[in-house]
């Protein structure tokens, strides 16, 4: 069986990896190191198919150290040290490059079995992970590499070689292969910024290409969607990719950029993530809009509700309201700010016992020399409202909650300040 064509297509020169102009032109200090054929250990963070290990095989073209591969997803410790024995063979006489795919999936016994041979320089490491290594990779072996980030690669940049794969295949088959317009770029913007995935998707296309008179192969542009339908999804609820997107969503919701935020939630949505399109939707409307609408809160938990009861596809419809009602809305986090500081409080042990006149309960102690519980109804007071002591002593000057500039907290603000003002002129001589 023939490999998949990425792979007959793979790279062997920096100059042909597509993408990663950032790591990868020349002057970059990547490029340099792996110019320099002094190879220390790396490890390559970034999406699947965008050239991670291509790299690797080229620079171990360029070094006289032999080549393994292992995938965190299967290799073993027994592997790992048939790795080691090998060091101490003729093949292993100027050192090993290890290349570990997944280094995720090993864990920290497995990872510290290579840690001895790292630091002798018998091994050089050049590890990959799509997950952020910060928090996957073992500190020891992470302090001992130099990590490089990878990028999704643009469609533009992806386009050439989708024609590149397009021209191998009609060398290879010796064939014409005639391919609608927008073909080439409909496949490379699909793909997520996946180079293996576009390459790969051009030969399922050509698989399904109809025969021409000519004996040749036409690819026609509804061949090429569907057979590259929803492959821009590049999304795993788990990694990194999820928070960014759902960062991504709440922040341009608070930015108040409405298109932003739909684009935001369609890719939500088109991953089939209803649960966290729902969810920060109802943190942001609480959080970042609050008090500047507050009926906001009881619209977007009905939009929820019924995106939940219809389910996908059709719940993107009364999401896509409520999330551009959230954008366009006034802003105010003056709420959640009043309860994150109040709870930093708690957190640092600023408290106190609740005042007397708050507390559950109508009779004291023989050992209390000042009974009563002295609580004040504010209801049986003009304008329902009477000053009396809420917060423990300790706290007693703390302030939370400061109104906002909009009209709603604003129009609050001078009701309460007019009560109080009133209150302060009828006890100060100043009333009736």
């Amino acid at each position: 069986m023939a490999s998949p064509l990425a792979d007959r297509l793979r790279p062997d020169t920096l100059d042909d990896i597509v993408g990663q102009r950032h790591l990868l032109t020349p002057g970059k200090a990547l490029r340099r190191i792996i110019e320099s054929g002094d190879i220390p250990n790396l490890i390559f963070y970034g999406p699947s198919g965008v050239g991670k290990t291509t790299l690797a095989g080229i620079i171990a073209a360029k070094t006289d150290r032999r080549l393994h591969r292992l995938n965190g997803t299967t290799a073993s410790t027994a592997d790992i040290k048939a790795v080691i024995e090998e060091l101490d063979s003729f093949a292993g006489i100027n050192g090993i490059l290890l290349y570990l795919d997944e280094i995720q999936y090993f864990n920290k016994k497995q990872q510290q079995t290579l840690l001895e041979h790292i630091e002798k320089g018998r091994i050089t490491l050049i590890a990959s992970t799509t997950e952020n290594p910060y928090f996957y990779v073992y500190g020891a072996i992470l302090s001992r590499s130099t990590v490089f980030e990878f990028k999704a690669v643009e469609s533009s940049e992806i386009e050439p070689a989708v024609e590149r794969a397009f021209t191998f295949l009609e060398r290879e088959r010796q064939t014409a292969i005639r391919r609608e317009e927008g073909v080439a770029a409909h496949i490379a913007s699909s793909c997520g910024g996946d180079v293996r995935k576009a390459v790969n998707a051009v030969e399922l296309c050509v698989l399904a290409a109809s025969p021409s008179a000519d004996g040749g192969l036409d690819v026609t542009l509804d061949i090429a969607r569907q057979l590259a339908q929803r492959s821009a999804m590049r999304y795993d609820r788990e990694g990194d990719e999820h928070y960014d997107i759902v960062s991504a969503y709440q922040k341009s919701m608070r930015g108040s950029d409405p298109d932003a935020a739909v684009h935001y939630l369609a890719r939500l949505l088109e991953a089939g993530d209803l649960p966290s399109a729902c969810r920060r939707l109802m943190v942001c409307a609480c959080e970042d809009v609050g008090l500047a609408y507050p009926l906001i809160i009881p619209i977007v938990k009905a939009a929820v509700d019924a995106a939940l009861q219809v389910g996908l596809p059709e719940a993107a419809l009364p999401l896509s309201d409520a999330v551009i009602l959230v954008a366009t809305a006034p802003k105010s986090n003056t709420g959640a700010t009043a309860v994150w500081e109040a709870m930093a409080d708690l957190q640092a042990g600023r408290s106190g016992p609740i005042p007397r006149q708050l507390q559950n309960r109508h009779f004291d102690g023989e050992d209390n020399d000042h009974k009563g519980q002295f609580y004040q109804y504010p209801h049986d007071f003009p304008d329902r409202w009477v000053p009396q002591q809420y917060l423990p002593d300790a706290l007693k000057d703390r302030v939370y909650y400061t109104p906002g500039d909009n009209k709603n907290e604003q129009a609050f603000k001078a009701y309460w300040d007019s009560i109080k003002r009133n209150w302060g002129d009828q006890h100060s001589g100043g009333g009736k």
